[in-house]
């Protein structure tokens, strides 16, 4: 876990997996739900394969996130 200054939110940086396990729901470690939450701007997406994402994630944004 990282902690930003400035009285940001606390961050974690998380590495998507290469493929998607095609569960239903979608796990936390989707590249799909990184973009979703991404686009919710609760995470920055840093390069291809890692995100910094907003700790705690509220449940409602992240189970939609995951929905299929």
């Amino acid at each position: 876990m990282l902690a930003c200054w400035a009285g940001m939110a606390q961050v974690r940086r998380v590495k998507v997996k290469k493929r998607c396990c095609k569960s239903k729901p979608r796990c936390k470690r989707c590249a799909l739900v990184c973009k979703r939450l991404a686009e919710e701007g609760v995470a920055v997406r840093q390069d291809r394969r890692h995100y910094l994402v907003e700790i705690p994630v509220r449940k409602k944004t992240l189970k939609a996130a995951r929905a299929r």
